[in-house]
């Protein structure tokens, strides 16, 4: 596969009229590592969870980047089969044409295919703006919540967004 490349992701939010502001900086691989960096940067952070489930369905899940999500129970709301899984690193670079710890919803523009189901955390499309890498760790992109939905409707991932069940509180993470 030819992933895109941002450049190409940038044209397409053009092409598609959606305003977009993009901030380098350090390559981040998790959440913890990007706190002081998104203190600087207005609105919603994600964390994006690549998962599939026993039947070998994909799934995209973009949450707010320190929800806490009940995994055991996620596949339920989903209509998953089973209990989810993490997605090899192999097959997220075959569908979606990002590393691990560069995981973004834009990555979906390289699943000309289709076959991964995207969830948006409704807490996280609460912000505005919503960030996110553009196919690489280290920048981040900004755009407005209903044009994220505009951009997957565009590239054919209607997205689904829902509240994301929490853990039960006597639970540790």
């Amino acid at each position: 596969m030819n992933p895109a490349t941002p450049e190409a992701l940038f044209a397409l939010l053009d092409g598609l009229g959606i305003a977009h502001a993009t901030v380098a900086h350090e390559p981040v691989h998790r959440v913890s590592e990007s706190r002081d960096l998104k203190a600087g940067m207005p609105g919603g952070h994600s964390k994006n969870l690549f998962l599939k489930d026993k039947r070998g369905r994909l799934f995209l899940v973009v949450a707010e980047a320190e929800a806490r999500i009940d995994l055991k129970r996620l596949h339920g709301p989903l209509g998953a089969t089973g209990r989810l899984s993490f997605g090899s690193p192999e097959l997220l670079y075959e569908r979606l044409g990002v590393r691990p710890g560069s995981v973004t919803p834009f990555g979906l523009v390289n699943d000309r295919n289709g076959t991964v189901a995207v969830i948006l955390d409704a807490g996280l499309m609460a912000h505005d703006p919503v960030n996110f890498h553009p196919l690489h760790n280290g920048a981040t992109t900004a755009v407005a919540p209903g044009d994220l939905i505009r951009f997957l409707e565009a590239i054919a991932h209607p997205p689904r967004v829902m509240a994301l069940p929490e853990p039960p509180e006597d639970e540790a993470e």
